[in-house]
């Protein structure tokens, strides 16, 4: 099977990296032909707040995408058609090229711009028309494809009442994680003298930072437990005031690292967290880290919602908790108390890794659907 994965995706985009790796760990031949478009999450955020109207964005699309036409022709012969994420937009480039060429178009879906930028950046109020024309542009671009990708099927779900596609255009396949880089480490590196709990993502609101903070607090008496945040974002400023105004000590903040240096942190991690936000984002997906972590036979503590609640069992593959700050704290002392039910969750959830999520996995998912357009 050739696959071209095609368009402005985010190439260092951990789903876009894991899905092509996948592909070709399930003998697939994938030809890139890519082209940058989008710097950063911010810059898709400030094109939205109204960069649109740059005439500098406009003249940078022009060139990102008459580059993409000109690739196109040296792409040879193909079977397939994937689009990464975001592709949205590039939908309508590719329908012509597969139209010429009478091959099947898949599109990436992965997560809704619409939803994104209204309800979790909050520009649609300030930005009602830009948004409402990202939506429209949505709308068409997923009635375009053969086939369309997403990793939950609560997700699904709401891309069929928000835009009424037919359930049956999707295929599912997980997010997952790259267990060449993820993956457990000897367990004698753990530090001892305390019970370390590690949180590692952005810092935006679909993550339920506030709630994490107020356990934090609640456990502030307990010097045995301490907290470690690794990353970036919008709400990083405010949290960081919060964590200074109530005095918590037992918590230290890093900057983003390496891939290779986050595993070791995971490695030392007695627990980690997952989201606890309750935006509709945060409630129809299953997030990198959870995949990653459980690549790393480490327990999670997860927020409950419908797609986690459907993929995984409590206390099996990991630790469920209701999303609020008493609720984490709990399963924090829940589980400090109860060593050998740690250690089992994180053998299941290396199991489940491996047998459902890891690369070889995916491929072997994705490659199946793709052959039913073949």
């Amino acid at each position: 099977m050739r696959v071209c994965y095609f368009g402005t995706y985010r190439a260092k985009y951990n789903r876009n990296k894991i899905l092509i790796a996948a592909l070709k760990s399930a003998g697939v031949d994938v030809t890139i032909c890519h082209e940058n478009l989008w710097h950063s999450i911010e810059d898709r955020e400030n094109v939205t707040a109204g960069g649109w109207r740059s005439p500098k964005f406009w003249w940078r699309v022009i060139k990102a995408y008459t580059k993409l036409i000109i690739k196109s022709f040296s792409i040879g012969k193909f079977d397939v058609m994937v689009l990464g994420y975001p592709g949205q937009f590039d939908v309508f480039l590719a329908r012509i090229i597969c139209f010429f060429t009478r091959k099947p178009l898949v599109l990436d879906v992965l997560m809704s711009l619409y939803l994104v930028a209204s309800a979790e950046r909050f520009l649609e109020g300030s930005q009602h028309s830009a948004v409402n024309f990202i939506k429209r542009a949505e709308k068409k671009a997923l009635d375009i494809p053969d086939l369309l990708i997403q990793d939950t099927p609560q997700y699904v779900q709401w891309l069929h009442q928000t835009y009424g596609i037919e359930t049956e255009r999707f295929k599912l396949v997980p997010i997952g994680a790259d267990d060449n880089i993820f993956k457990p480490k000897d367990q004698t590196e753990i530090f001892k003298d305390k019970f370390r709990i590690l949180y590692y993502g952005t810092f935006i609101a679909n993550h339920g930072l506030d709630l994490i903070i107020e356990a934090i607090e609640l456990l502030a008496s307990s010097n045995e437990i301490e907290f470690l945040f690794i990353g970036e974002g919008p709400e990083k400023a405010r949290i960081l005031q919060q964590v200074e105004m109530k005095n918590l000590e037992n918590v230290t903040f890093f900057s983003w690292c390496s891939q290779e240096e986050l595993v070791e942190q995971i490695g030392r991690a007695d627990l980690c967290l997952g989201a606890f936000g309750s935006t509709p984002q945060s409630l129809m997906t299953v997030q990198n880290k959870i995949y990653e972590c459980m690549a790393c036979a480490k327990v999670v503590i997860a927020g409950t919602s419908p797609a986690i609640s459907h993929q995984f069992t409590d206390e099996v593959e990991l630790k469920m908790c209701e999303r609020t700050g008493e609720s984490i704290a709990e399963a924090i002392l829940y589980l400090k108390e109860n060593p050998v039910l740690v250690e089992q969750i994180g053998q299941n959830a290396r199991q489940a890794f491996v047998e459902n999520y890891s690369i070889t996995a995916l491929g072997k998912t994705f490659r199946e659907h793709l052959e039913t357009l073949i």
